[in-house]
């Protein structure tokens, strides 16, 4: 259950996917004119037929089975916290040090043009 998004599996996204392009190539298809209108038959049947196959014959059980739990232990904890602090406070530096270049920016007066 590990492909698992939104609490649904990639299947659905699949099946939503099919059908969302299958209206999108029926509005097309509906525009045009002659035998190619006729199109929309096959490519409804293709859908449908695609999207039967993905719900009555799914590739995972529908009760994932028990496994046993992990446990994940974390051993540059220490480390992270440290370089993450020493990360910040270069930033933090960066900024201060950018700043009054940014507002002490001279600002020149444009001449007056006198006529």
């Amino acid at each position: 259950m590990a492909d698992v998004v939104l609490g649904v599996g990639t299947g659905v996204f699949i099946i939503a996917l099919i059908w969302i392009v299958t209206l999108a190539l029926t509005i097309v298809l509906s525009r045009a004119t002659g035998p190619t209108k006729l199109g929309i038959i096959p490519l409804f049947l293709l859908a449908l037929t695609v999207t039967l196959v993905l719900v009555f014959f799914p590739r995972a059980p529908e009760v994932p089975s028990p496994e046993k739990a992990v446990q994940k232990v974390d051993m540059f904890f220490i480390g992270r916290y440290v370089l993450l602090s020493l990360v910040s406070v270069v930033f933090l530096a960066a900024l201060f040090m950018l700043l009054p270049l940014h507002f002490l920016e001279p600002i020149y007066a444009k001449p007056l043009r006198t006529h």
